[in-house]
């Protein structure tokens, strides 16, 4: 108990233990804000990859639309509905089921 007393009466123990309660609760950069800091950079890293996924996958799919005229025209008729000059085009649409 003495030993107590006498570590608490220690001013650089005082001062050590204000600046350790400080670092840890009232700084800006405290151990809350640095675990929020850290659960926001792995979910910006998860965005990235997923970003980096889908940009090799349209570049895979660009470089197969230019190299293969085959790919192109089904794409073309497909997204856009284009048709040849003497074709005709028919949509079917399936009914929806209603409940």
């Amino acid at each position: 108990m003495k030993r107590l007393i006498s570590l608490f009466k220690n001013k650089f123990f005082l001062v050590t233990l204000a600046f350790v309660v400080w670092m840890i609760f009232f700084d800006k950069n405290d151990l809350f804000s640095q675990y929020e800091y850290r659960t926001q950079v792995n979910k910006l890293k998860k965005e990235r990859d997923f970003y980096k996924a889908q940009t090799d996958q349209v570049t895979k799919e660009l470089n197969e639309l230019t190299s293969n005229r085959q790919q192109l025209e089904k794409f073309a008729r497909e997204k856009y509905l284009m048709k040849k000059d003497n074709e005709d085009v028919y949509l079917i649409v399936p009914e929806k089921k209603e409940k």
